[in-house]
């Protein structure tokens, strides 16, 4: 009799772990995601907007800072060529961001933005990034990496600042394998 109580409490036991691992991963990112997006907390900036034609609104300018910094395992040189610029809401912008690999080898970067305040995140539209896409920057190679934004004319009047950050990451080893991959992949075929 003691046998069968405790081969039930191991059973409950592992149907909880393995019940808590589903929800961990199948249920917990969509809600994760969803919650950031009606909250608009992470300060995620979503992708490629589309512009559509808007009226700009000149009896306003917000401020739109820019900082850069660099994952600790990134050696390159990373920083915006303005530190802030004031746009009319429905302006379409322009600037870059200044990278320099001062290494010896090649490298690829990818660039991962942040929006403060969070609220300003679904008012703020990238219709040109690097961010977009990784960065392949050869030995002592620099580059200007173009960014075009929008700040959305429905922005609240409250926010008067926004400030875009990037945090530039080394993905090197993972563009090459997955390089090497497509490069297997076509062997196996051809």
């Amino acid at each position: 009799m003691r046998w069968n109580a405790n081969a039930r409490l191991t059973a409950k036991l592992l149907a909880l772990a393995a019940s808590m691992l589903v929800f961990a991963i199948f249920v917990m990112p969509p809600l994760y995601d969803a919650f950031c997006e009606i909250t608009g907390l992470n300060g995620k900036t979503g992708g490629k907007y589309e512009a559509v034609p808007a009226a700009v609104d000149t009896s306003r300018l917000v401020t739109v800072q820019f900082v850069a910094s660099n994952n600790e395992n990134m050696p390159w040189g990373f920083k915006p060529s303005v530190v802030s610029v004031k746009v009319h809401p429905g302006e379409a912008m322009d600037t870059v961001f200044l990278a320099s690999n001062p290494t010896d080898r090649d490298m690829v970067g990818q660039a991962i933005p942040s929006l403060v305040p969070f609220k300003a995140a679904e008012y703020f539209h990238k219709t040109e990034c690097f961010c977009f896409n990784q960065q392949i920057l050869k030995a002592g190679e620099s580059a200007e990496l173009p960014l075009r934004f929008i700040v959305d004319p429905d922005l609240p009047r409250s926010v008067n600042t926004i400030t875009l950050s990037y945090t530039l990451f080394d993905v090197t080893e993972r563009f090459a394998q997955k390089t090497d991959n497509k490069n297997t992949d076509s062997e196996r075929e051809g």
